[in-house]
């Protein structure tokens, strides 16, 4: 590892890995602490947009994520209520528009991506469960506690960056950073088996079903061996926890007056899982000196864009072209990341709120937005988003 200076970060998450690895490429020894005592599956599946997707590639992973991903062959946007088809549109599309696919993997296979470039990386350490206790500024450097069991250790390093998800414990380093809070809706997962779906869920395809106050979505992973499925509902219940076992007569009831589909669907008999969704605004501080938040811990948000992951991964893309650009001026590298990043992740978290009105909309605002899909075409639905898919960093 040779006299390079050492940056720590806090959280093994997909946008800890993915920072790791890009500040590596920086010139930078990384120390990569993680709370876990082992590397689990949260969140079944996950989506990568052509955003996400161009990062991930320009760090030498598109052989292997295509390996474990599925590139769907649609995306048919139809009416919960009635089952009619609204607006469908060709995922081969992304490809061309944008230059990267948009794919869906399983949340613990991309990690596992991830993880592997990190484990070959001579310049990256992942220590498991560990916390990030404290950091004290020192001779123009940090002085980190690593916390363990045993006692852990203090490591000098001139970065800190605090990837440690919306509960982030890194976020109290930072004064003026925005705290999380509840966003008045809870999500619900399962994972249903290929040949336990119901018959009409194709594994090719994904599908997004619009209602009153809620909606619903499935997609493959696991090559096509499994379906995701994420049901979001709009709930007052707050409970403490962040992914709980749940009753799924509970689900089913919530859509029993949903079409044909969706009620079979959401009376899956798989193990269902419910966890409260919380944001933090983005407006909020980032940085302070020699310390950053990323991802969720900066701007945890709503997932009716699907964006959430994605905005990390364009963090970690960020964050390393600024150390590059500025090595021996850590502060200035972090404060030109904020500046960066704040912009764009502040229009996408906005959006995302948008778009989440629109699927949940009623009465005769969910007839509008109804005969608006059906009118426009895929080519139209795309350019709405050309914005977020054609970011580069």
């Amino acid at each position: 590892m040779g006299d390079r200076p050492t940056i720590v970060v806090a959280g093994a998450g997909i946008g800890g890995l993915t920072a790791a690895l890009t500040i590596a490429r920086a010139g930078f020894r990384v120390v990569v602490a993680e709370r876990s005592a082992e590397l689990t599956e949260i969140g079944a599946g996950i989506q990568l947009s052509p955003n996400a997707a161009v990062v991930l590639n320009a760090l030498g992973l598109e052989t292997a994520l295509a390996k474990v991903s599925t590139e769907p062959s649609e995306i048919a946007i139809r009416s919960g209520v009635t089952g009619d088809t609204l607006a469908t549109l060709p995922a081969g599309a992304f490809a061309n528009r944008y230059g990267a696919p948009y794919r869906v993997v399983r949340r613990v296979d991309l990690q596992a991506v991830l993880l592997e470039a990190v484990r070959r990386n001579d310049d990256i350490t992942l220590v498991l469960g560990t916390t990030v206790d404290d950091a004290l500024p020192r001779a123009g450097a940090l002085l980190v506690r690593i916390g363990r069991d045993d006692g852990g250790e203090s490591i000098s390093a001139v970065g800190l960056i605090g990837a440690d998800g919306v509960w982030s414990g890194l976020r109290r380093q930072i004064s003026g950073a925005n705290a999380a809070r509840f966003a008045g809706r809870t999500a619900w997962r399962t994972v249903i088996p290929i040949e336990d779906a119901p018959s009409f869920l194709r594994p090719e395809a994904v599908g997004l079903w619009l209602g009153p106050q809620a909606h619903l979505v499935h997609y493959p992973i696991a090559k096509g061996a499994a379906v995701n499925v994420v049901a979001i509902v709009e709930d007052a219940d707050d409970r403490p926890g962040w992914d709980t076992d749940a009753d799924r007569h509970l689900i089913a009831e919530r859509f029993r007056d949903w079409c044909p589909e969706v009620k079979a669907v959401a009376g899956a008999s798989s193990p269902w899982r419910k966890f409260s969704l919380n944001t933090v605004d983005p407006t909020g501080r980032w940085v302070e000196g020699r310390t950053a938040l990323l991802g969720d811990a900066a701007h945890a948000m709503v997932p009716f864009l699907a964006q959430g992951a994605a905005m990390a991964i364009e963090d970690a893309a960020v964050l390393g072209r600024a150390l590059a650009a500025w090595p021996g001026d850590v502060p200035a590298a972090l404060a030109a990341y904020e500046a960066d990043r704040r912009p764009r992740v502040t229009r996408v978290w906005n959006s995302a709120w948008r778009t989440g009105r629109h699927y949940h909309q009623t009465g005769i605002l969910a007839a509008a937005r109804d005969l608006v899909l059906r009118s426009v075409g895929p080519q139209f639905l795309l350019s709405r988003n050309d914005w977020i898919y054609r970011w580069t960093p």
